[in-house]
């Protein structure tokens, strides 16, 4: 099992992947494919092929109904992304909330997944749905309002102010609809957890299981818990080293 140094040199600290993996990276909740952009263009000079869906009422598709969009929808957003594009043996990484959303995938279509990354992401048990663990949540709302970023989010003022500009509201079925969860991602051949260090957030002990869990990799960052959109550099190592 590896563990990523805080500080590692993008260009000294692991090895690259091969040339030509193929990337699927899923947002996190209130956000979009505008969230993965420095990490795409860097993987793609890197060689690597990235695939970058924006789920269904959010970014550039918030103006989609979001009362009819729930977890499921998300779900097939990124299944879809993969079958209609012809793409197997993928890196697939979730960000935060997005770790429902690739343990769904898992569940539908594992055989394509080569490996998949839980990047400050949840790890859903059976049953369980997002507002579970955001208990602040008001499942009332069709339309769960973007909470306010703190300090703590991100490690650079712009960087915050640009995520608060773009951010949009999520649907709240996505929240309030549980998962399924069979397992099957525990089965896929490479399975890694990231933990952002520069923030006191809910995943320590997803790293530590990862840490004593045959078959996971668990890595550390130094940033904020937008990680893709505060170390882009330090996250193309770690993602390449996933692949």
């Amino acid at each position: 099992m590896s563990s990523q140094p805080r500080n590692a040199d993008p260009h000294t600290a692991t090895p690259a992947a091969p040339a030509g993996a193929t990337f699927v990276l899923v947002h996190g909740a209130w956000a979009g494919a505008w969230a993965w952009a420095g990490v795409a263009a860097r993987l793609r000079a890197r060689g690597h092929r990235v695939h970058v869906p924006t789920l269904s009422g959010l970014g550039e598709r918030s103006h989609l109904p979001g009362h009819v969009i729930d977890l499921d929808t998300h779900i097939d957003d990124v299944v879809n992304e993969i079958l209609w594009n012809d793409l197997d043996g993928i890196v697939l990484v979730g960000h935060s909330y997005s770790g429902f959303v690739v343990t769904g995938v898992a569940e539908r279509i594992a055989a394509r997944i080569a490996s998949i990354v839980y990047l400050e992401a949840f790890i859903p048990e059976d049953g369980q749905c997002f507002a579970d663990l955001a208990t602040w949540l008001d499942p009332s709302l069709p339309m769960t309002p973007v909470p306010p970023s703190s300090p703590g989010d991100y490690l650079r003022e712009q960087d915050r102010a640009r995520v608060d500009a773009k951010a949009t509201p999520q649907p709240t079925g996505t929240f309030t609809q549980r998962l399924r969860v069979g397992g099957a991602y525990r089965d896929l051949p490479k399975k890694a957890f990231v933990l952002a260090t520069g923030w006191d957030g809910p995943f320590a002990q997803a790293l530590q299981d990862a840490r004593t869990t045959p078959g996971w990799s668990a890595y550390e960052v130094d940033a904020g818990h937008d990680v893709p959109v505060d170390k882009p550099d330090e996250l193309v190592v770690i993602l390449e080293a996933c692949a």
